[in-house]
Order: structure tokens, then sequence, then C-alpha cells
């Protein structure tokens, strides 16, 4: 039976670059994946171009940023792998990037530069792959007698894989969440947890298109494709979150990064709340153009917001379909007041199908923060497995790198 010093399950954003440095760490690693195509994730990232890391990201104040019932457990990782570390490493490997806005960093070519780069990594390594290849089983062995690593129990663990059975010292789980099943997520990661007594935070989709229910928001479907810049918010008081961002209006309900942004915040039966005009105070305009003009309010609308905004919104009240300087103060009012304070209470979410990461996951309660290794000795959980969930931007893959680098480092480590 062949042994490892590391076994790694998944062969996404973080189990690649775990396996990678963990290798040239000088352990012997097996990394593997059900799935034939490795980071099918990084794949589809950012249009095709993996927006693979924020240079915005604040390790002091993670909070910022990520969100799960600790925030801060992500703390330790992301100070001691930064977003400048991975940019080095990209830039040694020689992949052109470019920033979008918000510290957004985007390859200027494809996706598959990242993949390359940490495939090449893993070989600079001598990482075993095995792919695609199934782990059936994952089984912890009795300590032999006598046998330590600096005076503590060497734990071993039995893996049943498609290709056969092999052991291995640690037991990396990089399996993600459940997002996009398509591209092969499953709940692998949840059931190895559930299996060695630790606890799960309950998953549930994010930074996920938000859906309405068909009767409330027909007088809004025909508003398909039209995308606007606004400020989203959703909770109260000091869970108040806030987004500046566009959304997109859909057939079934919003998107685009303000609504995926606020997702990853909103609970079922909570409103969301939409100004759909930041910066702009209506109100006053409006009454100026009652005293100017003889336009329509809708036409007058028209020159503050997309025109089909606009024409849709005006059809919700009888007295804002009529000439401007024939309305009232009161309702300019009404109107300015509905469209920066328009409160809606989404239905759910595309699920998912079309989460692009799932928040909740393997409790940070029983994960170290400095090496991930969970209260099971010698077992790992890193990246979209553990509870902690950026932002839109970036800010996953980060995470991804530096929850990999946390567990090559801590499984290296003298006495481990």
């Amino acid at each position: 039976m062949e042994s490892f010093d590391a076994a790694v399950i998944g062969a996404g954003a973080a189990g690649l670059f775990c396996a990678g440095v963990a290798g040239q760490l000088g352990l012997k690693v097996l990394l593997v994946d059900h799935s034939e195509k490795v980071a099918e994730k990084i794949r589809i990232s950012g249009g095709g171009r993996c927006n693979f890391t924020n240079r915005e990201l604040d390790p002091r104040a993670p909070h910022k940023h990520f969100l799960g019932e600790n925030p801060n457990f992500c703390r330790s990782a992301l100070s001691r792998y930064t977003p400048q570390d991975f940019i080095a490493l990209v830039q040694r490997h020689g992949i052109p990037f470019h920033e979008k806005h918000k510290g957004q960093l985007f390859g200027d070519r494809s996706s598959e530069d990242f993949i390359q780069m940490l495939l090449r990594e893993c070989e600079a390594g001598g990482v075993t792959r095995w792919q695609p290849c199934a782990v059936t089983r994952v089984e912890a062995l009795p300590i032999e007698p006598g046998e330590s690593t600096g005076g503590a129990p060497a734990p071993r663990y039995r893996l049943e894989t498609d290709r056969g059975t092999v052991q291995a010292r640690r037991v990396v789980v990089a399996a993600g969440g459940l997002s996009i099943p398509k591209i092969g997520a499953t709940d692998f990661a949840y059931r190895i947890a559930r299996q060695f007594g630790l606890r799960i935070v309950e998953p549930r989709p994010a930074l996920v298109p938000l859906t309405f229910d068909g009767a409330a928001w027909a007088r809004y479907a025909h508003l398909a494709g039209l995308s606007l810049p606004v400020a989203i918010e959703t909770g109260e008081k000091k869970g108040r979150v806030v987004f500046n961002e566009d959304l997109l209006f859909t057939h079934r309900g919003l998107s685009g990064p303000a609504v995926l942004q606020i997702s990853s915040y909103w609970r079922e039966g909570q409103p969301v709340r939409i100004d759909l005009a930041p910066g702009v105070d209506l109100y006053p305009e409006l009454l100026q153009a009652k005293a100017t003009s003889r336009k329509l309010i809708g036409n007058v609308l028209a020159g503050l917001l997309p025109s089909r905004l606009a024409e849709a919104w005006v059809l919700q009240d009888p007295g804002w379909q009529r000439p401007i300087s024939e309305s009232s103060d009161k309702g300019l009012a009404a109107l300015a007041q509905s469209l920066a304070h328009w409160a809606v209470t989404p239905s759910g979410t595309e699920g998912y199908r079309k989460a692009e990461v799932t928040a909740g996951g393997v409790d940070t309660r029983d994960l170290s923060s400095q090496t991930m290794e969970s209260k099971q000795a010698g077992l790992y959980f890193i990246g979209e497995a553990a509870d902690v969930t950026g932002w839109l931007g970036g800010y996953n893959f980060q995470w991804a790198w530096a929850s990999a680098y946390a567990c090559a480092h801590g499984m290296a480590a003298p006495g481990n």
C-alpha cells in the first residue's frame, strides 16, 4: 500500500495550491479529485479571465470583506499570505493581469493561465495527481505502539479510492461547497466533517441572484436586461449592510454585482432596500421641473433614470401619469421616496445552480486558524469547505490561497 505525508482531496483553487506548496516544502503529496478537469471554478471565473485576488483586502479587519459565524477566524491566514504574495507568484510565472475597479485583479488572457501555473507549482513539488478518481472512504487508523512525532501521536488515515487504497499521515479536504453542481460540486467535505464529529454551519447559496414570485414580479419582468448603479442594503441597525454596485433586472428577479453581494447577507423573509438613483436628490429635481416644464412626469424622470425604468415606474400610480406641472408636491415626494427607498422581499434565490459560492460549512470553532487542522488530529479543511465566505471581487480566491498556504506550512512545520 502506497503511503503519503498528505492526501489532498479536491483539485480546485485551494487544493491545487496547498498540494504545490506542501510538495515544495518537502512533503510527499497525493492530490485526488473525482472530476476529469481541475479547477473548473477558476476556469469559469471572471468571465473566463479569473478574478484571482483583490488589492483592497484588509487582513487586519477581515469582517469588512468576509462573513461567517466568526469572521475574525480568517485573519491569521490572510495576514500571512496576502494578495501581494499571490501577485508575486503570478508575476514569477509571467502572467499578465490588470486591475478593474475596487481592487479586482483579472488575467489579461485566460483563466487557463492560472490553472497551468498551479499545475506547474504541483509539478515543482513532485505532487502525485490522480484524476478522475473518487475517494469513497476515509478512515482513521489506530496509532501503532511507540509511533510518535515530537512526542505526540502521529495520526494516520486510510483512503479507499477508485485507483486503490492509500495511506496518508494527514488528509486535507479541499472539496469546496455545493455551488454549481454541474461542474462537480458535492457535499463531500460536510460528510467527512460529520463523520469525524465536527460541527457544520448550515450551508446556503451565496453570491447568488434573488428571485421573486411571479405575481409580485410581473410589473418588473419586462425590465429584464436593464442594468443601473444602485445602493442596496439589508438588515437592521448594527446588522445593516450596504453595497454600491450595479443592479441587473432579470425575468425572475434581480442580479448583478449589487445583488450578488447583498445575497450573502440576506435571510429569508427579510426585505432588501434599494436606492435606484444614488447620489441624486430626486425631490428637488422634480420640483424644479414642475416649475419649468410641461413634460409628462415619466419623460422628466427619464432624464434622471434609465428610460425603461422611468416608464415602468410611473405606471404604478395614476397620479404619476400626467404632466409634471399638474402634479401635487405630495405626489412628487411619494415618487421620489419610492425610487430612493424601494423595498422588496425576495421569495428566494436561484440556488446553488447559480450561486458563485457556498456560505456556511465546517464550523471554524472546530478548526485551527493557524493551520486549518480540525479537532480531529491530522484532518484539515481549507477554502470554501470552511465557514468563511468573501465578497464578490477576488476575495474568495484569496481565502483559498491563504488557507491553503497556512495548511501546507502547518503540515510541514517541525514536530508535525
